[in-house]
């Protein structure tokens, strides 16, 4: 099962192992990773599971469509490289992905 590691603004970390498949909101939802909050379960409609992808990571995870990008939009604190984690699929090429979680959520 591909990692996935996780990192607060205050810098603690939790790794997490993912199912193939499930999303990385799920995987941390699964986990009881804090600030993943993900009210909308996933459906791109509220940005409880926004995120920040480490740069390398950026083009494995693959870019917003333009509904994700919208929402996006909405949620405080946004970088470049902001994502919704409902979004994005576990994959076993995500295998040690590093996503950033926005003092917003915390």
């Amino acid at each position: 099962m591909p990692k996935i590691k996780f990192v607060a603004h205050t810098g603690r970390e939790y790794e997490v192992e993912a199912a193939v498949g499930q999303s990385v909101m799920q995987a941390a939802s699964n986990n009881m990773v804090p600030g993943i909050i993900a009210d909308c379960g996933g459906n791109r409609s509220c940005a409880t599971c926004h995120v920040y992808i480490d740069a390398p990571w950026s083009q494995r995870t693959g870019l917003p469509s333009k509904e994700e990008s919208d929402m996006i939009e909405c949620a405080l604190h946004t970088r470049p490289t902001s994502r919704l984690s409902c979004q994005i699929d576990v994959t076993a090429e995500l295998d040690g992905l590093v996503v950033g979680l926005p003092e917003s959520q915390t």
